[in-house]
């Protein structure tokens, strides 16, 4: 069995953010954590060879990088492609989907990769491959690899791949020993009488959100900035992390008009800090907000911003900082937020 290994700069040993823009680069043998795979496999089959593309480079390029990354992996005649594992980084995961995607159906062979659940590129892609459930970080390798490689051997078997991987919910024709017409009022019987039943096709959970109401009057509205950005004072004074983070920082506006390069930052480690580091008010626009209020177009600005980072954040951590910074925000009295990305 040959083996096409696919990661990003960060693995391959190039850097962090600074060098995501990486275009497609391919080497003989295994790279990075293609090591582990290739120790793990051991016999069973060999990493003939690795594709590394910056994170920012593919996202940013997919209708050329795609196409570049997919002729690189052919150029190694591969018979099974990993992806990752990405864990919880949302653009490697991305990419490691669009790779599983085009190899699925481009080269017609089988893929394995490794996502944290909460992870976009899982529910998008997750009919491409087999994706075993990873930790929220590079932390849960040493387990992720020997999962990865749990079903890839499987796979070099012959054997049927049944668990062990994310349900890539494609429908797949049985016969059953009573027709669906009984199943299903046997089903609402066993509902009816309070019973417990087991439905034959889960139904996706999703949260339900009502939406505040309408502001009748901005004029007299009490607006609050909240940013997952990751805007923080100069010197990041609560050691907010840069991916994955654990906190939340709140912290005073009374004194800032406009925001410089000298007074703040970003703590934000999945884009480009340089633009808004030179000017944080391209991610938190306190100066044209604080002109709105001089100018009468809304009632007033809270005197605190709040402040994360959404890079890898799980949505636990971000529903409880929600929360959190929502019951301030009511004790206040803000009517009002906007909320900022990166």
């Amino acid at each position: 069995m040959r083996i096409v290994h696919y990661i990003n700069q960060f693995y391959a040993g190039y850097g962090g953010e600074e060098k995501a823009d990486l275009p497609p680069e391919k080497r003989d043998g295994s790279v990075g954590p293609g090591a582990a795979l290739a120790a793990a496999l051991g016999d069973a089959a060999t990493v003939v060879g690795t594709v590394i593309c910056g994170d920012s480079y593919f996202n940013e390029n997919l209708e050329t990088a795609t196409p570049e990354v997919l002729e690189m992996i052919k150029s190694f005649s591969p018979d099974l492609v990993v992806v990752g594992p990405a864990f919880n980084a949302g653009r490697y995961g991305m990419a490691c989907g669009t790779v599983a995607k085009v190899v699925d159906e481009e080269l017609k062979i089988p893929v394995v990769g490794g996502l944290y659940e909460e992870n976009p590129g899982l529910e998008i892609y997750k009919r491409h491959g087999y994706f075993v459930p990873t930790g929220n970080s590079a932390a849960t390798m040493r387990k992720a690899i020997p999962d990865m490689v749990a079903i890839a051997k499987k796979i070099i078997a012959g054997e049927t791949v049944t668990e062990g991987f994310f349900e890539k919910g494609l429908r797949v024709n049985y016969f059953a020993d009573t027709r669906g017409s009984k199943r299903a009022v046997d089903m609402l019987l066993k509902k009816i009488s309070g019973n417990e039943f087991t439905t034959e096709y889960p139904m996706p959970v999703f949260d339900r959100v009502l939406p505040g109401p309408a502001i009748t009057d901005i004029t007299k509205a009490r607006i609050a900035l909240v940013s997952s950005g990751g805007p923080v004072p100069k010197g990041n004074p609560d050691r907010i992390e840069s991916s994955s983070a654990s906190k939340f920082g709140k912290y005073s506006l009374v004194d800032i008009v406009d925001f410089t390069a000298e007074n703040g930052e970003t703590a934000h480690g999945g884009y480009d800090p340089v633009y808004a580091n030179l000017d944080l008010d391209r991610v938190l626009p306190v100066d044209v907000v604080k002109e709105m209020v001089t100018s009468g177009e809304i009632g007033s600005l809270h005197d605190y911003w709040y402040s994360t980072v959404g890079n890898g954040t799980s949505v636990a951590d971000s529903k409880k900082f929600a929360t959190a910074i929502a019951q301030e925000l009511l004790q206040d009295n803000v009517s009002c937020v906007i909320l900022t990305s990166t």
